[in-house]
């Protein structure tokens, strides 16, 4: 009888951890089919800020670990679709022109419905997507790199700060509810 319990809390182990190792990663044909349609959106999971100032405050912090690496909480996205580019992003890093007063604007927050996409594939199957967005004044490009476990890196480069990095997946873009309390 102990035998039939411990094989059974072995199997049960096991499926527990493989459900957790595919939790981020996707099919490659689905990964396909997204970046093809370029309907898409990217979950930032984590933030890689270039600043040496940012990085050297991070390090100073009471238990903080010897990476660079910001773990973000919160639904950090970058939507991606045809006709708008949609970006919702927090920054870490220095501003060369902060608005101040308004904490808005200090982050990655904006709607491009003009913009220029190019996108290319390499031979191991990553796809990178080139952003320029021509209505957004502080974007000058932003980098979409995708692997085929649908992992996927965004970089930004701006007109008024330094670059960042944000790592995460990307998934098929959910319908977003209205507001309820919104009149028409």
């Amino acid at each position: 009888m102990k035998k039939y319990i411990s094989l059974l809390m072995i199997f049960g182990f096991l499926l527990f951890f493989q459900s957790c190792a595919s939790q981020g990663s996707s099919d490659p044909k689905t990964v396909e089919t997204l970046v093809n349609a370029q309907e898409f959106t990217f979950h930032a999971e984590r933030a890689n800020p270039t600043n040496y100032d940012v990085i050297n405050v991070l390090n100073s912090m009471p238990n903080a670990t010897a990476t660079r690496v910001l773990n973000l909480s919160g639904d950090y996205t970058v939507d991606v679709s045809k006709n708008t580019l949609e970006v919702v992003l927090p920054y870490f890093g220095r501003l060369f022109n902060p608005t101040y007063g308004n904490t808005n604007d200090n982050g990655y927050r904006f709607t491009s419905k003009d913009f220029t996409v190019s996108k290319t594939q390499n031979k191991k199957g990553k796809w990178t997507l080139k952003f320029k967005p021509k209505d957004v004044r502080t974007v000058d490009e932003m980098n979409i790199e995708i692997f085929k476990n649908g992992k996927a890196s965004v970089s930004v480069r701006s007109n008024d700060r330094q670059p960042i990095i944000y790592d995460g997946y990307i998934s098929k873009t959910e319908v977003k509810k209205e507001n309820e309390n919104e009149k028409p």
